[in-house]
Protein backbone atom coordinates (compact mmCIF):
# COMPACT_ATOMS: atom_id res chain seq x y z
CA UNK A 1 0.00 0.00 0.00
CA UNK A 2 1.30 3.35 -1.02
CA UNK A 3 0.01 6.98 0.64
CA UNK A 4 1.02 9.81 -0.83
CA UNK A 5 2.22 12.90 1.22
CA UNK A 6 1.06 16.35 0.00
CA UNK A 7 4.40 17.86 0.97
CA UNK A 8 8.06 17.34 -0.93
CA UNK A 9 10.74 15.44 0.03
CA UNK A 10 12.63 19.00 -0.25
CA UNK A 11 11.64 22.19 -1.27
CA UNK A 12 11.47 23.10 -5.12
CA UNK A 13 11.38 26.96 -6.60
CA UNK A 14 12.73 28.34 -9.21
CA UNK A 15 14.38 32.21 -9.98
CA UNK A 16 12.73 32.70 -12.99
CA UNK A 17 10.78 30.80 -15.56
CA UNK A 18 12.95 28.73 -18.29
CA UNK A 19 11.07 26.63 -21.09
CA UNK A 20 14.25 25.90 -22.28
CA UNK A 21 16.05 24.25 -18.85
CA UNK A 22 12.14 22.68 -18.49
CA UNK A 23 12.96 21.08 -22.04
CA UNK A 24 16.18 19.95 -20.87
CA UNK A 25 14.95 18.66 -17.70
CA UNK A 26 12.75 16.27 -19.23
CA UNK A 27 15.63 14.14 -19.63
CA UNK A 28 16.46 12.85 -15.70
CA UNK A 29 12.77 12.92 -15.91
CA UNK A 30 11.36 10.67 -18.56
CA UNK A 31 14.96 9.83 -20.36
CA UNK A 32 16.88 5.87 -20.12
CA UNK A 33 18.27 6.91 -16.96
CA UNK A 34 16.08 9.48 -15.43
CA UNK A 35 13.70 9.32 -12.41
CA UNK A 36 11.25 7.17 -13.96
CA UNK A 37 13.49 4.80 -15.03
CA UNK A 38 15.15 4.19 -11.57
CA UNK A 39 11.66 4.93 -9.42
CA UNK A 40 10.35 1.48 -11.89
CA UNK A 41 13.18 -0.34 -12.23
CA UNK A 42 13.64 -0.49 -8.04
CA UNK A 43 9.67 -0.87 -7.41
CA UNK A 44 9.81 -3.82 -9.89
CA UNK A 45 12.96 -5.51 -8.44
CA UNK A 46 11.27 -5.21 -5.00
CA UNK A 47 7.62 -6.71 -6.12
CA UNK A 48 9.20 -9.51 -7.65
CA UNK A 49 12.15 -10.22 -5.05
CA UNK A 50 12.37 -13.46 -3.39
CA UNK A 51 14.62 -14.61 -0.27
CA UNK A 52 16.21 -12.19 2.42
CA UNK A 53 13.71 -9.50 3.42
CA UNK A 54 15.97 -7.14 3.97
CA UNK A 55 16.81 -6.53 0.42
CA UNK A 56 12.92 -6.39 -0.67
CA UNK A 57 12.91 -4.07 2.17
CA UNK A 58 15.57 -1.54 0.68
CA UNK A 59 14.66 -2.00 -3.00
CA UNK A 60 10.88 -1.11 -1.76
CA UNK A 61 12.04 2.15 0.51
CA UNK A 62 14.70 3.54 -2.35
CA UNK A 63 11.82 3.02 -5.27
CA UNK A 64 9.30 5.01 -3.28
CA UNK A 65 11.41 7.81 -2.30
CA UNK A 66 12.24 7.80 -6.37
CA UNK A 67 8.33 8.58 -6.33
CA UNK A 68 9.21 11.56 -4.78
CA UNK A 69 12.18 12.56 -6.94
CA UNK A 70 9.62 12.55 -10.17
CA UNK A 71 7.11 14.44 -8.16
CA UNK A 72 9.98 17.18 -7.42
CA UNK A 73 11.04 17.51 -11.04
CA UNK A 74 7.26 17.65 -12.38
CA UNK A 75 7.33 20.46 -9.78
CA UNK A 76 10.36 22.56 -11.04
CA UNK A 77 9.53 21.33 -15.44
CA UNK A 78 5.69 23.08 -14.21
CA UNK A 79 7.67 26.22 -12.20
CA UNK A 80 10.08 27.24 -14.85
CA UNK A 81 7.43 26.88 -17.75
CA UNK A 82 5.11 29.43 -15.48
CA UNK A 83 4.22 32.29 -17.76
CA UNK A 84 5.32 30.03 -20.96
CA UNK A 85 1.91 30.71 -22.76
CA UNK A 86 1.99 31.31 -27.26
CA UNK A 87 0.70 35.69 -25.87
CA UNK A 88 4.02 35.74 -23.50
CA UNK A 89 5.93 34.39 -25.95
CA UNK A 90 4.95 36.96 -28.36
CA UNK A 91 5.49 39.61 -26.05
CA UNK A 92 9.08 38.03 -25.21
CA UNK A 93 9.82 38.50 -28.48
CA UNK A 94 10.65 41.42 -28.67
CA UNK A 95 13.60 41.57 -26.09
CA UNK A 96 16.08 39.40 -27.81
CA UNK A 97 17.66 37.47 -24.77
CA UNK A 98 14.28 36.38 -23.61
CA UNK A 99 13.07 35.21 -26.82
CA UNK A 100 16.16 32.89 -27.29
CA UNK A 101 14.73 31.43 -23.97
CA UNK A 102 11.40 31.57 -24.60
CA UNK A 103 11.91 30.03 -28.23
CA UNK A 104 13.21 27.18 -26.79
CA UNK A 105 10.30 25.33 -25.70
CA UNK A 106 9.07 22.15 -26.01
CA UNK A 107 5.96 22.36 -28.36
CA UNK A 108 4.43 19.29 -25.79
CA UNK A 109 4.58 21.54 -22.80
CA UNK A 110 2.03 24.04 -24.58
CA UNK A 111 -0.14 21.30 -26.79
CA UNK A 112 0.27 17.97 -24.67
CA UNK A 113 0.63 18.76 -20.88
CA UNK A 114 -0.44 22.08 -20.25
CA UNK A 115 2.57 23.63 -19.07
CA UNK A 116 3.45 20.46 -17.18
CA UNK A 117 5.90 17.98 -17.25
CA UNK A 118 6.09 14.52 -19.44
CA UNK A 119 6.72 11.24 -19.38
CA UNK A 120 9.04 11.65 -22.11
CA UNK A 121 12.68 12.59 -22.59
CA UNK A 122 14.23 15.77 -23.71
CA UNK A 123 13.27 15.04 -27.69
CA UNK A 124 10.01 14.28 -26.49
CA UNK A 125 10.11 10.38 -26.82
CA UNK A 126 8.31 8.57 -24.56
CA UNK A 127 9.39 6.68 -21.35
CA UNK A 128 10.02 2.74 -22.10
CA UNK A 129 9.44 0.42 -19.96
CA UNK A 130 12.34 -1.72 -21.88
CA UNK A 131 14.62 0.87 -20.44
CA UNK A 132 14.08 -0.75 -16.58
CA UNK A 133 15.81 -4.02 -15.59
CA UNK A 134 14.47 -6.72 -13.32
CA UNK A 135 15.77 -9.95 -13.76
CA UNK A 136 15.25 -12.06 -10.39
CA UNK A 137 18.97 -11.91 -9.85
CA UNK A 138 20.00 -9.87 -7.02
CA UNK A 139 23.73 -9.25 -7.57
CA UNK A 140 22.89 -8.53 -11.32
CA UNK A 141 20.23 -6.48 -10.77
CA UNK A 142 22.06 -4.60 -7.85
CA UNK A 143 24.78 -3.89 -10.38
CA UNK A 144 22.60 -2.41 -13.02
CA UNK A 145 21.40 -0.35 -10.12
CA UNK A 146 24.64 0.70 -9.77
CA UNK A 147 25.26 1.48 -13.32
CA UNK A 148 22.00 3.71 -13.44
CA UNK A 149 22.69 5.82 -10.82
CA UNK A 150 25.95 6.47 -12.10
CA UNK A 151 24.27 7.53 -15.44
CA UNK A 152 21.54 9.51 -13.90
CA UNK A 153 23.54 11.57 -11.52
CA UNK A 154 25.86 12.16 -14.24
CA UNK A 155 23.07 13.90 -15.91
CA UNK A 156 22.23 15.59 -13.24
CA UNK A 157 25.75 17.35 -12.77
CA UNK A 158 26.19 18.50 -16.07
CA UNK A 159 22.28 20.45 -16.17
CA UNK A 160 23.76 21.76 -12.93
CA UNK A 161 26.41 23.31 -14.80
CA UNK A 162 23.78 24.57 -17.58
CA UNK A 163 21.74 27.01 -15.76
CA UNK A 164 22.45 29.53 -13.07
CA UNK A 165 19.24 29.47 -11.51
CA UNK A 166 20.05 29.15 -7.68
CA UNK A 167 16.72 27.36 -6.78
CA UNK A 168 17.04 25.25 -9.63
CA UNK A 169 20.33 24.41 -8.63
CA UNK A 170 19.24 23.99 -5.08
CA UNK A 171 17.49 21.04 -5.99
CA UNK A 172 19.72 19.74 -8.20
CA UNK A 173 22.11 19.90 -5.03
CA UNK A 174 19.87 17.63 -3.08
CA UNK A 175 19.04 15.24 -6.30
CA UNK A 176 22.98 15.17 -6.68
CA UNK A 177 23.59 14.72 -2.52
CA UNK A 178 21.20 11.47 -2.95
CA UNK A 179 22.17 10.29 -6.24
CA UNK A 180 25.49 9.68 -3.96
CA UNK A 181 24.22 8.01 -0.86
CA UNK A 182 22.32 5.58 -3.50
CA UNK A 183 25.52 4.63 -5.65
CA UNK A 184 27.19 3.85 -2.05
CA UNK A 185 24.41 1.71 -1.26
CA UNK A 186 24.89 -0.36 -4.51
CA UNK A 187 27.85 -0.89 -4.12
CA UNK A 188 27.68 -2.05 -0.21
CA UNK A 189 24.50 -4.64 -1.10
CA UNK A 190 27.05 -5.58 -4.14
CA UNK A 191 29.75 -6.28 -1.97
CA UNK A 192 27.64 -8.11 0.79
CA UNK A 193 26.04 -10.35 -2.38
CA UNK A 194 29.72 -10.90 -4.05
CA UNK A 195 31.13 -12.14 -0.73
CA UNK A 196 27.80 -14.58 -0.35
CA UNK A 197 27.91 -16.02 -3.58
CA UNK A 198 31.12 -14.82 -5.64
CA UNK A 199 31.38 -11.96 -8.39
CA UNK A 200 30.12 -13.81 -11.29
CA UNK A 201 26.73 -14.02 -12.43
CA UNK A 202 25.30 -16.63 -12.00
CA UNK A 203 26.94 -18.44 -9.22
CA UNK A 204 25.05 -21.06 -9.45
CA UNK A 205 25.89 -22.12 -12.47
CA UNK A 206 28.02 -25.42 -11.78
CA UNK A 207 31.50 -24.63 -12.95
CA UNK A 208 32.09 -28.37 -14.26
CA UNK A 209 30.33 -27.28 -17.03
CA UNK A 210 32.82 -25.05 -18.07
CA UNK A 211 35.71 -27.21 -17.50
CA UNK A 212 36.36 -27.32 -21.27
CA UNK A 213 36.67 -23.76 -21.94
CA UNK A 214 38.61 -23.03 -18.53
CA UNK A 215 41.29 -21.26 -20.05
CA UNK A 216 38.97 -19.18 -21.91
CA UNK A 217 37.73 -17.76 -19.00
CA UNK A 218 40.95 -16.32 -17.74
CA UNK A 219 42.16 -15.01 -21.57
CA UNK A 220 42.27 -11.24 -22.53
CA UNK A 221 41.82 -11.04 -26.24
CA UNK A 222 44.18 -8.43 -28.50
CA UNK A 223 41.68 -7.73 -31.09
CA UNK A 224 42.38 -4.15 -31.97
CA UNK A 225 45.60 -2.41 -33.65
CA UNK A 226 48.12 -1.42 -30.51
CA UNK A 227 49.08 -4.03 -27.17
CA UNK A 228 48.28 -0.51 -24.92
CA UNK A 229 45.51 -2.98 -23.34
CA UNK A 230 47.90 -5.42 -22.33
CA UNK A 231 48.74 -2.82 -19.27
CA UNK A 232 45.74 -3.44 -16.96
CA UNK A 233 44.64 -5.65 -14.34
CA UNK A 234 42.37 -7.40 -16.85
CA UNK A 235 45.14 -8.28 -18.80
CA UNK A 236 47.85 -9.19 -15.76
CA UNK A 237 46.00 -9.46 -12.72
CA UNK A 238 43.96 -12.08 -10.82
CA UNK A 239 40.89 -12.87 -11.02
CA UNK A 240 38.30 -11.23 -8.21
CA UNK A 241 37.20 -14.68 -7.18
CA UNK A 242 41.12 -15.74 -6.89
CA UNK A 243 40.32 -18.46 -9.08
CA UNK A 244 43.05 -17.74 -11.37
CA UNK A 245 45.20 -15.39 -13.20
CA UNK A 246 44.51 -13.40 -16.38
CA UNK A 247 46.44 -14.15 -19.55
CA UNK A 248 47.59 -11.61 -22.42
CA UNK A 249 46.49 -13.06 -25.75
CA UNK A 250 48.46 -10.47 -28.46
CA UNK A 251 47.58 -12.48 -31.10
CA UNK A 252 43.97 -15.03 -30.78
CA UNK A 253 43.65 -18.06 -33.21
CA UNK A 254 40.40 -18.23 -34.26
CA UNK A 255 39.21 -21.92 -33.37
CA UNK A 256 36.06 -22.05 -35.49
CA UNK A 257 34.57 -23.46 -38.96
CA UNK A 258 33.77 -20.84 -41.21
CA UNK A 259 29.97 -20.32 -41.69
CA UNK A 260 28.23 -21.98 -44.95
CA UNK A 261 24.67 -21.90 -45.23
CA UNK A 262 22.32 -23.94 -47.26
CA UNK A 263 20.89 -22.10 -50.58
CA UNK A 264 17.50 -21.45 -49.63
CA UNK A 265 14.67 -22.20 -51.85
CA UNK A 266 13.87 -20.49 -54.73
CA UNK A 267 10.49 -19.39 -53.60
CA UNK A 268 12.15 -16.92 -50.66
CA UNK A 269 13.86 -15.08 -53.77
CA UNK A 270 17.18 -14.32 -52.82
CA UNK A 271 18.33 -13.93 -55.99
CA UNK A 272 21.21 -15.76 -55.45
CA UNK A 273 23.49 -17.01 -58.54
CA UNK A 274 23.10 -20.68 -57.90
CA UNK A 275 19.47 -20.70 -57.18
CA UNK A 276 19.51 -18.61 -60.90
CA UNK A 277 21.44 -21.53 -62.20
CA UNK A 278 18.53 -24.05 -60.68
CA UNK A 279 15.73 -22.67 -61.77
CA UNK A 280 17.23 -22.00 -65.66
CA UNK A 281 17.52 -25.87 -65.67
CA UNK A 282 14.37 -26.75 -65.21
Amino acid sequence: MFRHQKELQFEVKVDRPDPMLARQIQEVLGGQFGEMTVMMQYLFQGFNCRGEEKYKDMLMDIGTEEIGHVEMLCSLISQLLDGATPADQAEAAKDPAIAAIMGGINPQHLLVSGLGGLPTNSNGIPWNGGYIVASGNLLADMRSNLHAESQGRLQVARLYHMTKDEGVRATFRKMLARDRYHQYQWMAAIAELEEKNGVVVPASFPPEAEMESQQEAYEFWNLSEGEESSEGLWAQGTAPDKSGDFVYVANPVAKGQIPNPAIPSPELHHDLDDIKQRVSNK
